[in-house]
C-alpha cells in the first residue's frame, strides 16, 4: 500500500477547511446565521460532523475564521481596485459600491454588528480588520478633502455615518441584479452628495474652490 506523504496530508487538510468554510458562507447567503448548526455546515460540505469539529470547536470559532478570511480577501482586492483611481470622489465612489456588494453577497452581520452575535473576545480578533475598512474610508475621506473635492469636516464621524449607511442599503431590498444595481447607485450618490462632494453637468466631480499655490 503506498504510504501517505505529509504533503498529501495537508492538502487534503486544507481541502476539507476550504469546503467547510465555502458550505458555510453558502449556508449564510440562502438561510443567514440564526438557527444555523455544525451539522448543517458538515451536511452540506459533504463531510462527517466530527471532521468539522476537528477543525472549529463552535459556530462562532467558524464565523470569526469566515469573516476574517472573507475581509482579508475584500480588502486586498478593494485596495488594488483603489490604487487605479486618483480622484477620491471617484475612489469613495467605488469603496460604497464593493462594500454594499459584498455585504449583500456574503450576508455577514457588518462591522459593530458583529458585535450581537460574538462574543467580546471572538469580536475583538475581528476588530483590527473591520478598523482597516474604516482607516481606508478615512484616507478617502481626508484626500477628498486635501484635494478641495470635499469639505472640511471630522472624518471619524463622517466615516461612521457612511458605514452605517452601508449596512442599511446591504440588508434592504432585493439581489436581483437590476434591483441591487439600481440600490448601489443610489447610496453611492447619496453618500457622495451627503459627504459634500459637487458635480459638473456631465457628472464629473468638481472642486469646490481652487487649490491655493504653495509659496516657495
Amino acid at each position: 500500500m503506498p504510504r501517505i506523504s505529509a504533503a498529501t496530508n495537508a492538502a487534503q487538510r486544507a481541502d476539507t477547511q476550504r469546503r467547510i468554510l465555502t458550505a458555510f458562507g453558502e449556508l449564510l447567503f440562502s438561510h443567514g446565521l440564526p438557527g444555523l448548526t455544525m451539522t448543517d455546515v458538515a451536511r452540506h460540505a459533504g463531510v462527517g460532523r466530527t471532521a468539522v469539529y476537528n477543525y472549529y470547536a463552535d459556530i462562532e470559532e467558524l464565523l470569526i475564521s469566515y469573516a476574517l478570511e472573507e475581509t482579508e480577501k475584500f480588502l486586498t482586492e478593494l485596495r488594488d481596485a483603489l490604487s487605479r483611481l486618483d480622484n477620491p470622489v471617484e475612489r469613495l465612489a467605488l469603496y460604497v459600491r464593493a462594500q454594499v456588494e459584498d455585504l449583500t453577497r456574503r450576508h455577514l452581520p457588518p462591522g459593530p454588528a458583529m458585535g450581537a452575535v460574538l462574543s467580546p473576545s471572538s469580536f475583538a480578533k475581528l476588530a483590527d480588520h473591520v478598523g482597516e475598512l474604516s482607516v481606508l474610508l478615512q484616507g478617502i475621506l481626508l484626500d477628498g478633502m486635501d484635494q478641495g473635492y470635499l469639505p472640511a469636516a471630522d472624518v471619524g464621524q463622517q466615516s461612521q455615518l457612511i458605514l452605517g449607511t452601508l449596512s442599511s442599503s446591504a440588508a434592504r431590498g432585493s439581489d436581483e441584479p437590476s434591483e441591487l444595481e439600481a440600490r448601489v447607485a443610489r447610496t453611492v450618490r447619496f453618500i457622495q452628495l451627503g459627504a459634500g462632494a459637487r458635480f459638473d453637468d456631465d457628472g464629473r466631480p468638481v472642486r469646490l474652490a481652487p487649490l491655493r499655490a504653495v509659496a516657495g
